[in-house]
Parts: structure tokens; sequence; C-alpha cells
């Protein structure tokens, strides 16, 4: 049953459920350090379909699955295919992986199911860049595999013209900021949008400090300095920036896309923030960089309590009231240290 629209302390409405599926990835990305094994205990198919619908009664709109790596996870398409009598309330499912084993038949089988948009990470688009990033000796082999998931994915439908398919990349200031143009020529190329992505204070393994922040605004100038570029704003509730570019053309065979900036450490955007993140064991947490989050196991098993269940996450978001990018903001203009701020759950089994 359709609740009433819920709402946070800030008056946030709950909109996107980002589910994770795996906390193990086959890369190792310096900026997420996984620890290579999974958590114990992981929700099965029916446990997470009924995570999703009660988030759906209370308004949620759009489903994003990650990871760790959510194609390492065998149960991927049936949880996509049981999710599909939420439709239409259930407006978007989409998926964010690293491409290496989105094979054509699993691009197919994927769109088969009912995956609306696959998002795919790149940082980088030459093999010592690949690999820097990516923390595998092998990054030509990487690029290659991703480059391929590309055309994999188009070619199974996810058509970038609809949102279909997009590109993410994490930039860090002295580690690949040199591909920001290299990465903006690629994407023009392939007529995808590409959504650079300042270097997060996510996790607490990354070693990250301010000064390792490529601000988006550069990224955003550099690119304008070769390809000049129209601002066409922030939506509301969404996490990027967009631009478009003002020769309207790509550099090949397709039209350019817009470029998106995510800049959760120079621009915060938690005032409208309405997303809600639940790992791969049953946890909800209610920001990326929450300290603790609510286990939802005991309205899941050993059999679900939907009832329960709704009761139970509309309660966490009421009390909901994390401005933690903002605070971060506040603190780095004040004399107070950024330690101040409480640590904060890893990415990899948050999902980002």
């Amino acid at each position: 049953m359709q609740q009433p629209p819920l709402q946070d302390r800030l008056g946030r409405p709950l909109g996107v459920v980002r589910l994770s599926l795996t906390a193990r990835c086959n890369l190792n990305c310096p900026y997420c350090r996984p620890e290579g094994k999974d958590l114990p205990g992981l929700l099965g198919v029916e446990e997470r379909r009924e995570l999703v619908a009660a988030s759906v009664d209370l308004g949620a709109h759009t489903l994003r699955l990650t990871g760790g790596e959510p194609l390492l996870d065998g149960d991927l398409e049936t949880l996509i295919k049981v999710l599909q009598p939420l439709r239409p309330r259930l407006r978007r499912i989409a998926l964010t992986s690293n491409g290496l084993l989105l094979s054509a038949e699993r691009a197919k089988a994927l769109r088969k199911a009912g995956l609306d948009s696959v998002t795919l990470s790149l940082d980088g688009t030459d093999a010592t860049s690949v690999a820097r990033m990516s923390g595998r000796r092998d990054g030509g082999w990487v690029l290659e595999q991703v480059l391929a998931a590309i055309e994999h994915a188009r070619s199974a439908g996810f058509d970038p013209a609809q949102g279909g398919l997009k590109l993410n990349a994490v930039i860090q200031r002295g580690v690949n900021e040199d591909q920001v143009l290299p990465l903006a020529s690629l994407a023009r190329q392939r007529g995808l949008e590409l959504r650079l992505i300042e270097y997060m204070d996510v996790g607490n393994r990354n070693g990250w400090h301010p000064d390792q922040v490529l601000a988006a605004a550069t990224m955003v100038s550099r690119i304008d300095s070769h390809w000049p570029l129209q601002p066409l704003g922030r939506e509301a509730n969404a996490t990027h920036r967009r631009w478009r570019y003002r020769d309207g053309g790509g550099m090949g065979a397709a039209d350019a896309l817009p470029i998106s900036t995510i800049a959760s450490i120079s621009e915060p955007f938690c005032g409208d923030c309405n997303r809600l993140r639940i790992t791969a064991d049953g946890f909800a947490y209610p920001c990326l960089f929450a300290s603790s989050g609510t286990d939802l196991r005991p309205w899941l098993r050993p059999w679900p309590q939907p009832a329960s269940l709704r009761l139970a996450l509309a309660d966490l978001w009421h009390s909901r009231s994390d401005r933690y990018s903002e605070e971060r903001a506040e603190l780095r203009g004040s004399t107070t240290p950024d330690s101040s701020l409480p640590p904060h759950a890893e990415m990899a089994y948050l999902g980002g």
C-alpha cells in the first residue's frame, strides 16, 4: 500500500535506494580499498525484494544496484526479474559496475530481465592510468574490457541518449588529473555522458586529504578551454551538475552527450539528498558518510514482516538529519580539524 510522502527532519523525501549486493570486487581501487572478502549472512533474493518493496511503498522510485562489484552476484538477473511487479512505482532500476564481467551475453540478459541503465567506471584512458586507479597491474587489459563493455551494453539496448549508459570517473589530484581531457575526448567520441567525480573521503582506508581533491570547477574549466561548455545546472535531488558542449557534436560519429560533475567536497548537495543505502547484509545507512547503520534483518528473518519493515524504514528516515558533506565544508572553513567528525563506514560495504 502506498504511504503518504515520507520526509526526514530536514524535509527531504525518500527517492533513491542504493542496494549493495556484495562487498567483493575484482578491482582494488585506491579510493575504495575493498577488503577482498564478503560480509557474512548476505541477503537472499526474496529478502532484497522485500526491502525494495517496502522502500517503494514509502516513496522510493529509483533503485541502484551496487557493490563491491554487483556483477559478481549470481542472482543479479533473478533479482531484477522479481522486482518487475513493482513497476510503475519503481520507475528505474540502474546498475553501477566496473564492467569487467559485462560480456555481450550478460548485457543482453540484464536488459531482458528489466534493467534500465548501466553506469560503468573508468578512471583513465591509458594502461598506466588505469592500472594506477584500479589497483591492478594489467591496466591495458582492464581498459580493453571496459571499452568492450561499453559496446556490449549499447548493443544490448542500453541507450546513452536515453540515460541508459553513462561513464563514471573518479579524479584524484596528482594521480590521474591528467586524464580529465582524454576521458572527455573518449566520451565525446563514443557518445556517452561522462560523470567526473571528486575524490572523496569515503571510508577510513584511502588516506584521504583535502589536498588530493581536484575541484569540479577546475575539471570543467579544463574541458571548457578545449571544448566550450554551456551550464545546464543541477536538477532537484540530483548528485550532479551538467554541462553541454556548445559545438553540439562529438569528435567521432556520435554526437556528444553532456558532461556532469559530482562535487560532494567543493559543492555539497546534502540539502536535497534523497538517498538511502542498504548493505549486502541488510544494514540501512541514511548517508554515504554515516558511522553506523540500522540492522533490518529482524524484520526479514526467519520470515519477512512487511508492515514492521516499512515501519522500521519509516522511523529511520523520519529521524534522519545527516548532512556530513556540508558539515565537513563548514569545518574546513574554521579552525576545527576534519578529524572532529566521526569516522564513517567503508564505501565497499555501502556501495558508493
